[in-house]
């Protein structure tokens, strides 16, 4: 079937969601190292439908919403079940169904070198992408506090005096 056959068509992108351990661990690593704004708290969501949605009776979740920036739309949020609680995932980009979540950074070195001083985990230096259509920006994975995979980008400059288009 055709994106023109269809009835219906996706629109947009709302949200990442992150399921963790310890949303207050979460909330300092999201907000307090990485700058986002914390945009929300529901400590306490029981709600008959979260229920239905995730497939566990009675589910209790704890989560907090963030913003990258004050001109994005898309928000992210992070969820801790506070029962029905799963054993942790292996996160490695290797595995099928595992994904990571790129943010764009304006100095990525400079990003490398404070994160790092506050004890996060980077699997190497800033590598400089050397072909497709993102060669000459620097890029580098790291880890959150329960294991998901960033990814900073930052994109190759245009000289002073141009703007990209």
């Amino acid at each position: 079937m055709t994106t023109s056959e269809r009835s219906w068509a996706l629109r947009d992108l709302h949200h990442l969601g992150l399921t963790v351990a310890d949303i207050e661990r979460s909330i300092h690593f999201y907000r307090d190292l990485l700058g986002m704004e914390l945009i929300g708290r529901r400590p306490s969501v029981t709600a008959d439908y979260v229920g239905q949605q995730t497939g566990y009776d009675d589910v209790e979740l704890n989560v907090a919403s963030f913003r990258i920036s004050p001109d994005c739309r898309q928000t992210m949020e992070v969820v801790q079940y506070m029962n029905h609680v799963g054993d942790a995932a292996m996160t490695d980009t290797n595995r099928p169904g595992n994904s990571h979540l790129c943010l764009l950074v304006d100095d990525l070195k400079s990003a490398v070198a404070e994160l790092s001083e506050a004890g996060v985990r980077f699997k190497s230096d800033p590598v400089e992408i050397t072909a497709g259509p993102n060669a000459g920006g620097l890029v580098i994975y790291m880890k959150d506090p329960d294991g998901y995979t960033l990814e900073l980008f930052q994109p190759v400059q245009p000289p002073a005096g141009e703007t990209s288009e």
